[in-house]
């Protein structure tokens, strides 16, 4: 099914609310003397591909979505009728699209469920999952991604705030330097050679979030990487190829952290994210999920 671009107004709507977050992440950055900016995913959910074309033809590449099969049915329309593509957008390349362009990189943010990684890991273009929290989630996404296509990206999800209604892994701490998160990331690194470990992401609560005093959850996700680090060094000590890994991913800048959103980005950003996910503040209000 085609894909037809929002009216003018709705497009300049979007591009404005998209530079707007781009320039306080770049203030944000340059204020605290972050070493590289850090990426700006714009979360998609419950909005329709005609905004994210407005956005893709505004530069625009990481978008995220919450739900499995919102982000298949995107992804295919990535993937489908390449011959109109062809075509079509070559005669009309900004009125009218037979599909999404196929360098969008989605990252999925949402619940990892077991029964919906074979559905994810299917998506050729999805950068990043977001949210690994078991290691049968591990082991599912493992197992259906080619060896031949490069690593997926999937950072591990902490559940900072202890809020029973969310997800995640218990936060490391200098009281309980070991726990899940350390034994997955050893299983990632050691049994997984199609994933690749390359931070970890929280959602801040909301108390936390609206609070001038820094954020709790920020520095939680930060102690844990800390300790995290620690961990894998000494688990891998002896086997020269993990220590090599381990020595790679610090090298490359170490564990990212993917913390904050349209609420707390710019605070997240202080406290050290590298990776912010920012949805209401480009697209607007989104209808409640029945």
């Amino acid at each position: 099914m085609p894909v037809d671009p929002p009216a003018p107004e709705r497009a300049q709507e979007l591009v404005r609310n998209y530079d707007l977050i781009r320039q306080q992440v770049d203030e944000a950055a340059a204020k605290c003397a972050a070493a590289s900016t850090p990426r700006l995913v714009a979360v998609s959910k419950y909005k329709p591909s005609s905004d994210i074309v407005a956005l893709y033809d505004h530069g625009v590449r990481h978008f995220g979505e919450n739900y499995p099969q919102e982000l298949d049915g995107k992804a295919k329309e990535s993937h489908s009728s390449r011959r109109a593509k062809e075509g079509l957008q070559l005669i009309l390349p900004r009125l009218r699209r037979s599909q999404l362009p196929r360098d969008i990189a989605w990252h999925y943010i949402g619940t990892l469920q077991s029964n919906k990684c074979k559905m994810l890991a299917s998506i050729p273009n999805l950068f990043a999952i977001e949210t690994l929290t078991s290691l049968k989630s591990a082991n599912l996404l493992h197992s259906t991604l080619s060896s031949l296509s490069p690593p997926r990206d999937t950072p591990l999800h902490v559940n900072t705030s202890g809020e029973s209604q969310k997800s995640g892994l218990a936060p490391l701490s200098s009281s309980q330097p070991t726990g899940e998160a350390l034994d997955l990331a050893l299983h990632i690194v050691r049994s997984c050679p199609t994933l690749r470990l390359t931070g970890l992401m929280t959602i801040g609560s909301f108390d936390a979030s609206t609070s001038d005093a820094p954020n709790p959850d920020f520095e939680a996700l930060k102690q844990t990487r800390e300790l995290l680090l620690e961990g894998l060094r000494s688990a891998v000590q002896d086997d020269a190829e993990l220590k090599g890994r381990i020595d790679a991913l610090e090298q490359e800048g170490g564990l990212e952290l993917s913390m904050g959103m349209s609420s707390d980005f710019i605070e997240a950003i202080e406290q050290g994210s590298t990776n912010v996910r920012v949805g209401s503040s480009i697209f607007g209000a989104r209808p409640v999920k029945r």
